[in-house]
C-alpha cells in the first residue's frame, strides 16, 4: 500500500516536470524581444500609435455619448459618398471593403436606359485620387429582351468626384470645429527646458 502511494507520488512529481518543460517552449511564456525602434520617443506619438492599434482607450476627454468611435459615420469621405448617392438604391456598401455599388438607376420610370456607379476608396484622406468611380450604362431594346452594358466613364466621373470631395471636406471640416468646441484647450508641441508660454 505505502509502494503504491509513493509509486504515484513519483508520477505526478515526474508528469508536473514534464509539464513545465514542454511549457517553456511556448511563445505565450517567452518575453517578447521589442526594439526602441519600433516605440517613437514622444509620449503621443505613442500614445497615438496604441489608439491606431486597438490597444487603449481614452477615459477622459471622451464624448458622453457612450463611445467615442461612430464608425463609418466619422469617415468624412464615405458619408460624403453615401450622401451623393442618396438619390439611387444601393446593391451593397460595404465599409469594410471600402466600395459602395449602387442598384440599376433609370430616370423618369425609363426602363430602356439605365446607370449603375460604384465608388471604390483607394484611401481615407480625402485628395482627388481616393475614390475610383465607374458608371455603366444599360441600353434595351424596346421590348427589353437585348440589353448591352458599357462602362462610361466620362464627364459624369469627374462630376462625382468633384461633389464627393467637396462634401467630404465640409463634414471633416464640421469635425474639427466640434472637436474644438468640445475640448477648447490648445495643446503645444512641449520643447525641453521651455516653460509653456500663456496667450
Amino acid at each position: 500500500m505505502l509502494k503504491m502511494i509513493v509509486f504515484k507520488r513519483n508520477i505526478l512529481i515526474l508528469f508536473s516536470i514534464l509539464i513545465l518543460i514542454t511549457q517553456t517552449g511556448c511563445e505565450a511564456i517567452k518575453p517578447k524581444k521589442v526594439s526602441a525602434k519600433d516605440f517613437p520617443p514622444d509620449p503621443r506619438k505613442r500614445v497615438e500609435k496604441n489608439m491606431n492599434e486597438g490597444r487603449g482607450f481614452r477615459i477622459m476627454g471622451g464624448s458622453q455619448k457612450g463611445t467615442n468611435y461612430e464608425f463609418a459615420s466619422a469617415n468624412p469621405l464615405w458619408r460624403a459618398t453615401l450622401d451623393t448617392l442618396d438619390f439611387m438604391p444601393l446593391a451593397s456598401a460595404n465599409y469594410s471593403g471600402g466600395i459602395v455599388i449602387t442598384d440599376w438607376y433609370s430616370e423618369n420610370n425609363s426602363p430602356n436606359e439605365s446607370v449603375k456607379i460604384s465608388v471604390r476608396f483607394l484611401t481615407n484622406e480625402i485628395r482627388s485620387d481616393a475614390l475610383d468611380i465607374n458608371v455603366y450604362l444599360k441600353k434595351c431594346s424596346d421590348n427589353l429582351t437585348n440589353c448591352s452594358i458599357s462602362k462610361n466613364n466620362n464627364d459624369l466621373v469627374a462630376d462625382l468626384n468633384l461633389s464627393i470631395l467637396k462634401k467630404a471636406t465640409k463634414y471633416q471640416k464640421e469635425i474639427i470645429d466640434k472637436n474644438k468646441k468640445e475640448n477648447p484647450y490648445i495643446i503645444g508641441e512641449p520643447k525641453q527646458g521651455d516653460s509653456r508660454k500663456k496667450n
